[in-house]
C-alpha cells in the first residue's frame, strides 16, 4: 500500500466529490471499507479511506468508494466532517483516536487479522457497529463457501505468496492459513522466514518452491514485479510455475477472502489435473 499519498478530506463539491454529510458513518481504512461495501445499506456511508480511491491498491470496488468522499487519518479533518461514528484500523495513530474520543466522536477500531475466525469476528463487529448484523454474517457464509474445494486432505504442495518487493507471508498469518486450507504447504519456513519477512529474488531462484504466488505486473511505474517475473521464467524452466496473485490481494481479510480462495482453489485443481499426453 502506498504511503506517500496525501491524506485528504474533501469536504466539498471538488472534482465532482459529493460532500461528506455530518452525521453519517465514516471509514478511514480501506480494508474496512472492502467490508462496508458488501454489507452497508445504500446511503449508509459518509465517507471512505482516501486509500480506496486508487485503483491499484483498493480492496473495495472503485466505482463504489469513488462515489463517496475520501477521508484521510488525520483527526482534525474526521472531527470536521461530524461523523457519528468512525470506523477506523487499531494501528491508527494512538493519537488520533484519542483526539476523537476526547471530541465526544465514537470509534470502532479492528485489527489486521491473522486467522480466518480472527476476521469472521471482525466482520460481525463492523456489522453490528453499522445495525447490519445480518448483512455480516451473509458475507461470512460466502466466505465460509470459498473453502468447498478446500484441498487439506490431499498431500500439500510447496507454495509461496511472493509480494512486489520480495515480502512473504509467513506462519502465524491469515495467507498461511488460507494455502493451508486449499492444499499447500508455505515454504516460507523453509527460508527461515517467520511471519512477514524477506524472501531475495536470488534465494527464490536458487531454491523455488513448486507454486510461486506472485503479480504478473508492478503497481503503477513500478516494473520491479514484472522484471522479476522475467527472470523467474527464464532461471525455473519447468521447475517451478507462476500464478498472477495481485499484490492488493495481501492488504485485507474479509471479502478479499474469497477472491483469494478462488485462486489458490483453482491452481490447486489445475496442478491435480492429470497432463494428458495426446495434447487433448
Amino acid at each position: 500500500m502506498k504511503t506517500a499519498w496525501p491524506l485528504l478530506l474533501l469536504l466539498g463539491s471538488c472534482g465532482g466529490q459529493p460532500v461528506i454529510a455530518p452525521g453519517g458513518i465514516v471509514s478511514n481504512n480501506p480494508c474496512i471499507d472492502s467490508i462496508l461495501a458488501e454489507i452497508a445499506a445504500p446511503g449508509q456511508i459518509a465517507a471512505v479511506s482516501v486509500y480506496s480511491h486508487d485503483a491499484d491498491s483498493a480492496s473495495a470496488p472503485v466505482a463504489w468508494t469513488r462515489a463517496l468522499p475520501a477521508l484521510g487519518t488525520n483527526a482534525e479533518d474526521i472531527i470536521a466532517a461530524k461523523p457519528k461514528l468512525v470506523l477506523t484500523g487499531n494501528l491508527a495513530s494512538s493519537g488520533t483516536n484519542a483526539a476523537l474520543k476526547n471530541a465526544g466522536i465514537p470509534i470502532v477500531a479492528v485489527g489486521v487479522g491473522t486467522s480466518i475466525e480472527e476476521d469472521k469476528s471482525q466482520i460481525r463487529q463492523i456489522a453490528k457497529a453499522i445495525g447490519r448484523a445480518e448483512a455480516g454474517d451473509a458475507l461470512i457464509a460466502r466466505i465460509d463457501a470459498s473453502f468447498a474445494q478446500s484441498a487439506v486432505m490431499r498431500p500439500s504442495i510447496s507454495a509461496v505468496i511472493w509480494q512486489n518487493g520480495g515480502f512473504v507471508a509467513g506462519a502465524g498469518t491469515l495467507q498461511d492459513e488460507l494455502l493451508t486450507r486449499h492444499g499447500f504447504r508455505n515454504a516460507s519456513a523453509a527460508y527461515g522466514l517467520k511471519s512477514w519477512g524477506v524472501l531475495p529474488l536470488e534465494t527464490l531462484i536458487r531454491n523455488p518452491p513448486q507454486i510461486i504466488f506472485m503479480p504478473a505486473k508492478g503497481d503503477g511505474d513500478d516494473e520491479r514485479a514484472l522484471t522479476a517475473r522475467k527472470q523467474l521464467l527464464r532461471h525455473l524452466g519447468g521447475g517451478a510455475r507462476l500464478v498472477d496473485f495481485p499484490d492488493k490481494l495481501l492488504f485485507c481479510g474479509g471479502p478479499t477472502i474469497i477472491k483469494v480462495s478462488a485462486i489458490l482453489a483453482a491452481t490447486r485443481a489445475a496442478f491435480d489435473r492429470p497432463t494428458r499426453k495426446d495434447g487433448g
